[in-house]
């Protein structure tokens, strides 16, 4: 597939999106969602399309999974995108994802904790674990993401919006928007007894300070 720079309608990179493998075999522990197609699309055309934050840019998704969104952005034209997840299996799906979609030259997915990240980056766009099953991977994802990034896209449930402000508010960033929305779950694992669930979310933008930019790819 040829690499445009041209505005996409948002009806075909959801139907790219939507065909995708998506995770194997979910694992629990790690709240392995995979991201709506309709959802990844309106938060990569937001941030191309509005704000100019993928366009020729150095992306990073954090907690990458099978790859929608990192191979959404390489769709809309960034320059480098990286996909980082610690699940091998997933990042297995995720580079026959890109492989599949003719974006592999662009992205690369690193089977890493985030922790072990440095340097810096343009964009961050992530869908982090809510904290559901682990207390705090949320702002541990938040606040991995504003260390190296300019801007910030991350989703998270709109019960913990007060923490997030003032968890950015503490690390000397700024909110410049919060898009609320739901995130639609399909039956997953064996305790979901509802064949979808719908989920309260904040789709947040932050801005970040970064005085010296040391390129994660360099």
């Amino acid at each position: 597939m040829s690499m445009s720079r041209k505005l996409m309608k948002r009806r075909v990179l959801e139907r790219l999106l939507g065909s995708l493998a998506p995770f194997p075999s979910p694992k629990l522990h790690l709240e392995q969602y995979t991201i709506p197609e309709d959802l990844a699309a309106r938060i990569l055309s937001l941030a191309a399309y509005t704000f100019n934050d993928i366009i020729g840019k150095f992306i990073v998704d954090l907690g990458c999974g099978s790859g929608r969104l990192a191979i959404g952005a390489a769709i809309l034209g960034a320059a480098y995108v990286v996909g980082v997840d610690l699940d091998p299996e997933a990042i297995k799906v995720a580079k026959a994802n890109a492989e599949r979609l003719g974006v592999k030259a662009i992205v690369d997915f690193v089977l890493a904790d985030i922790e072990t990240l440095k340097g810096s980056c343009d964009t961050v766009l992530q869908n982090p674990p809510y904290g559901t099953r682990k207390r705090g991977a949320d702002v541990r994802f938040l606040g991995k993401a504003m260390e190296i990034a300019r801007v910030v896209y991350s989703l998270h449930k709109s019960a913990t919006d007060a923490y997030v402000r003032e968890f950015v508010k503490r690390k000397g960033a700024r909110i410049t928007g919060i898009f609320k929305t739901k995130i639609r779950i399909s039956k997953t694992f064996s305790f979901h007894s509802r064949r979808v669930y719908y989920v309260d979310v904040n789709l947040y933008r932050i801005e970040c300070e970064k005085s010296s930019i040391e390129s994660l790819h360099e």
